[in-house]
């Protein structure tokens, strides 16, 4: 199961001010399913559905997938959370389910996110997963 923390407080991403950040943790088997659906599509007619793939996510800086999401909080966390499982999945890492680890990738996250806006928020997203991320266990391959 994913486990989704937020960290409050303000924070200033891709010049525009947010009133939580992300914070990720990875789910224990691998994720198949590679779109999201944020809440907010739940209440939206149907065919308005908001879904991004994995391949339009990555090549998004910052400031685009703040765009992207309508400037809604909500679907942008839902974003960083897609691009986090994705990066732990891709390098074998399992994000700690710990809410100080939580802060802790969140705060990396703004930080990061701040510096540069043009910046890719999958590049931004993968440096905190690299950073807290720990290798899963190596599977016995099948005789």
């Amino acid at each position: 199961m994913t486990i989704r923390t937020i960290v409050t407080g303000a924070v200033v991403v891709a010049g525009l001010t947010l009133s939580s950040v992300p914070v990720l943790a990875q789910q224990q088997a691998p994720q198949q399913h590679s779109e999201i659906a944020p809440a907010a599509a739940a209440n939206a007619p149907e065919g308005n559905e908001v879904k991004y793939t994995n391949a339009e996510l990555i090549p998004l800086t910052v400031h685009q997938a703040w765009l992207k999401s309508g400037k809604s909080e909500d679907v942008f966390f839902d974003m960083v959370t897609q691009l986090a499982e994705l990066s732990a999945q891709n390098r074998n890492l399992e994000l700690p389910q710990t809410a100080a680890a939580g802060r802790r990738v969140g705060e990396m996250i703004k930080l990061m996110a701040k510096e540069d806006t043009d910046q890719l928020l999958y590049a931004v997203v993968d440096a905190a997963v690299r950073k807290v991320g720990t290798p899963l266990p190596a599977v016995a391959p099948a005789k």
